[in-house]
């Protein structure tokens, strides 16, 4: 399971759509509607959310949005609608930089032409739900 902090533009179509399943399975096991990966490293900042759930649905929208902006039809009926804001999940410089080495290391293998369109990207963006911080790799993060 891999919940990226990056935003979900710069995941190929595969990892797309691995990310939206593996979100999904995400807001399963903290509904408590399924007994695996209860303890999954992934899931700890999203578990230790004030609200879990609202948290890890508006996760899914955005990469529900995304899937929307490449014309793909991802079943919207799946997520509740968050209302009002979530609180922000703070994310280390250190765990993005982190994630961009190895998603750019998932594409240069399954999607060079993919990967090449993020050359000129030394810091990308992070999904909207998490706020930047200083600071070194999560201590959830296996390296």
């Amino acid at each position: 399971m891999r919940l990226w902090t990056l935003h979900p533009c710069y995941l190929d179509p595969q990892g797309l759509v691995a990310l939206w399943r593996e979100a999904l399975l995400a807001q399963a096991v903290l509904a408590g509607r399924t007994q695996g990966y209860r303890h999954h490293p992934q899931l700890q900042r999203f578990a230790a959310h004030p609200d879990a759930l609202a948290a890890v649905n508006a996760y899914l929208r955005e990469v529900l949005a995304e899937s929307q902006r490449r014309g793909y039809r991802f079943d919207a009926a799946k997520l509740p609608l968050v209302h009002g804001p979530v609180l922000l999940i703070a994310a280390s410089t250190g765990q993005r930089d982190h994630e961009w080495r190895h998603l750019r290391a998932k594409l240069a293998a399954r999607s060079a032409s993919w990967n090449g369109r993020w050359d000129a990207v030394d810091l990308p963006r992070l999904h909207p739900l998490f706020r930047l911080e200083p600071g070194a790799v999560a201590d959830w993060e296996r390296l």
